[in-house]
């Protein structure tokens, strides 16, 4: 009888300890899948324009060096055949292409993030030319104009300041060459002025003169 009761306690405790070291197991591995958890850093959401930012290499240098400070993203669109009739007519120059790309530029200001303005590129006589708007009225107007990699100096560029689509933007009128060789000062002139009344197509209020 005693043997019969020994073998009891002997088994019971068996069944217990196996119990506990089960228990242990699965404890230890629990912890180990959430210390796994929290060590994976969780990967960033995209959210607002910054999900929708360009790569840095789809930015032109010249655009970069005109928003040296700001974060740039680069806008696409097409222009339909009613957009061309309106842009060809108001210019009076012919648009050989109906891709518009935009770069749009935007700073951090504590929590909030601020656009400063906008740029386009246009080729004037095998010169590249940085456009740079700023809005008034809810009209783009030209806020400077970059071109000193293909030469064009200041004196000339700094006359399309403060310009827009109510501008006559044309040479020997409002625009003078300022030194510029002429066939130059023309393209330059005729490729600003077909921008110009392309934003105000594209991105300007309801206008009428």
């Amino acid at each position: 009888m005693r043997k019969l009761f020994m073998l009891f306690i002997l088994t019971a405790l068996v069944i217990g300890l196996t119990a506990l070291g089960a228990a242990c197991s699965a404890n230890k591995e629990a912890g180990g899948k959430s210390a796994g958890a929290t060590s994976a850093p969780a990967a960033p959401s995209p959210t607002g324009a910054a999900a929708g930012a360009s790569h840095s290499d789809d930015i032109p240098a010249a655009v970069k060096a005109a928003f040296p400070k700001a974060q740039i993203t680069k806008q696409h669109k097409d222009l339909t055949d009613a957009q061309v009739a309106r842009i060809e007519k108001e210019s009076g120059l012919k648009l050989e292409d109906k891709d518009h790309h935009l770069y749009l530029a935007f700073v951090n200001e504590g929590s909030a993030r601020k656009q400063v303005g906008a740029a386009t590129v246009v080729k004037a006589g095998g010169r590249e030319i940085v456009i740079v708007y700023a809005s008034e009225m809810g009209s783009p107007v030209i806020d400077e104009v970059h071109g000193e990699s293909g030469g064009i100096p200041h004196a000339f560029l700094d006359q399309f300041k403060g310009k827009g689509h109510d501008s006559k933007l044309r040479l020997g009128q409002d625009i003078k060459a300022q030194g510029v060789d002429e066939a130059v000062a023309r393209a330059a002139t005729d490729a600003i002025r077909l921008d110009v009344v392309t934003m105000q197509t594209l991105h300007g209020g309801a206008h009428s003169h």
